[in-house]
């Protein structure tokens, strides 16, 4: 089913090479842009009315208001069904205790005697979470962005989410019930690339009350959502533009096909767009893997949309001659999600530099990840895990540096002060440290 590339027995090829041969998805945002520009220039503008507007042309509903009342939240936690509470808290619980250890403590530094700079680690005051509709429901999301935004102290949260017809224009209860469980009372039915405007402009909602625009938006979303975050960027802080999810696994003869197979699946269950990727050193996995595939997709709820995904250009299987190889081509791939699924698979995950999130071994699905392994599922796509790290309580935090110093500590470093001002044609730079002396 996966379609291969062969890289044996040859010699690598380059890394530009390897980017250009590995199989990825292809999102081009730039080919939306003019499409999303007047949506959020008619938000700024119009604000609630172009917002509703949107909504009920594209999610097929025109709610009544912005602002999802708090008793409408609440009332969705109440109604939620005990199991799937149950499992929420789990996620909740193990997410908490992962992101509680990534808090920064201010850090002070004695440049000189007299002279400090201190680190000062600043949440944003106000984020906006957006947690996506569509072909699925995503609580786990709301999870996902919540926990790390409340860890690192932003005092004001609203969690976005689109209007569903068949829930009144209201957003998916699970979302409301989550957003209850998390503490969060502020939700507005909005969705798309009109909720980035939205929450980035504020507004006035249908009842008269203040729509409060946020500092930063975060969250996954798809190429319209993307597209309003780099166009908004600068009026709010975003986390990342991500694009459709992906899966790389890197496998040996030691590797369950039934596994190998599952967890391709399971990424491509997302969208016909998604991506899978086996590297494997070992031909007779991957034909194991490719009739696995054959067997479990029939058996699926979503088996055209994760068909179309695995057949599409965006997945595949690469052979590589042995496990240094593929170390280096997942590396040049640097997937969202990569399983290592080889002999001493903890060494071998320790050798990975380029991935949003590494799982080790055959206990550690994608899938757990994704709800309750404790981590943060909003990971770099599209290559980025080369520069950008996953959502974390850093995303929500600003190194302030405060600098603190004497008299007699600036009158130590005035003339250094003074020379490099000299040497960059800037002497008023100098001046205003000896005009302090005379």
């Amino acid at each position: 089913m996966l379609r291969r590339t062969d890289l044996r027995p040859q010699k690598l090829p380059t890394t530009a090479a390897l980017r250009a041969l590995l199989p990825r998805a292809e999102v081009d945002v730039d080919t939306v842009l003019h499409r999303v520009r007047p949506l959020v220039e008619a938000v700024r503008d119009r604000g609630t009315e172009a917002a509703l507007e949107f909504g009920e042309q594209f999610d097929g509903v025109r709610s009544a208001a912005v602002r999802v009342p708090v008793a409408t939240i609440t009332a969705a936690l109440a109604a939620l069904d005990p199991e799937v509470r149950a499992a929420l808290e789990v996620s909740i619980d193990r997410a908490r205790k992962v992101h509680a250890d990534q808090r920064r403590t201010d850090v002070v530094t004695n440049v000189v005697p007299g002279g400090t700079v201190t680190e000062r680690f600043v949440p944003v005051r106000r984020v906006g979470l957006y947690a996506p509709g569509g072909r699925a429901v995503y609580p786990s999301s709301v999870v996902m962005n919540v926990v790390p935004a409340q860890e690192a102290g932003v005092e004001s949260l609203v969690v976005a989410s689109p209007p569903q017809a068949e829930h009144g224009g209201l957003p998916h209860p699970t979302i409301l019930a989550a957003a209850a469980l998390l503490g969060v009372d502020e939700v507005w039915a909005v969705g798309g690339a009109q909720a980035v405007a939205l929450l980035a402009y504020g507004g006035t909602d249908t009842d008269g009350g203040e729509l409060e625009p946020v500092d930063m938006v975060t969250g996954p979303g798809n190429i319209y959502v993307t597209a309003a975050k780099r166009l908004l960027r600068g009026t709010i802080g975003i986390d990342a533009e991500a694009g459709t999810t992906e899966i790389a696994v890197l496998a040996d003869d030691t590797a369950d096909p039934v596994h190998v197979a599952a967890d391709l699946i399971s990424q491509a269950e997302h969208d016909p767009a998604a991506a899978s990727v086996l590297v494997t050193t070992s031909p007779a996995l991957a034909d194991a893997v490719d009739a696995e595939l054959e067997r479990q997709v029939p058996a699926t709820k979503h088996d055209e949309r994760i068909r179309t995904a695995l057949t599409g250009p965006q997945s595949g299987t690469v052979l590589v001659t042995d496990i240094d190889d593929g170390v280096a081509v997942v590396d040049a791939y640097a997937a969202e999600h990569l399983e290592i699924q080889t002999a001493d698979a903890r060494a071998v995950a320790l050798r990975i530099r380029n991935a949003g999130a590494v799982f080790v071994g055959p206990w550690a699905p994608v899938s757990l990840g994704d709800y309750c392994a404790g981590s943060n599922h909003v990971l770099p796509t599209g290559g980025c895990a080369r520069h950008s790290s996953g959502l974390s309580v850093q995303t929500f935090l600003r190194g302030v540096h405060v600098v603190d110093y004497s008299e007699d500590a600036l009158r130590e470093v005035a003339h250094s002060v003074v020379t490099l001002a000299g040497a960059e044609d800037l002497p008023a730079h100098g001046q205003a440290v000896t005009a302090r002396f005379r």
